[in-house]
């Protein structure tokens, strides 16, 4: 079982449908990003750097799509997908 540390982000700069989305780390891997979003039936997660600040808001399908790449492995973090705020397109190909 992969335990999972949530936490509560500034929301001095959250819209009203953002505050609703559960905050997590960046460290949190994609994986457990979707195991998150599945649990909580979201279909976003508001993204937090270790001071608390909002750095990201990721979507499903563009976790499923950067899953589904060929660069994908089960090491990439939620930080190392690049700031794409409200984007529920696919992020670009990840640089590894």
């Amino acid at each position: 079982m992969t335990l999972v540390q949530m936490q509560v982000c500034s929301a001095s700069d959250a819209g009203p449908v953002e505050e609703a989305a559960p905050r997590v780390w960046d460290d949190m891997t994609v994986e457990v990003a979707l195991s998150v979003m599945v649990s909580a039936r979201v279909e976003h997660l508001l993204v937090c750097d270790e001071d608390g600040r909002r750095t990201d808001l990721v979507t499903h399908a563009r976790l499923i799509a950067i899953r589904d790449s060929p660069a994908y492995t089960d090491r990439i973090r939620l930080r190392d997908i690049g700031a794409d705020s409200l984007a529920a397109a696919p992020a670009p190909a990840l640089a590894l």
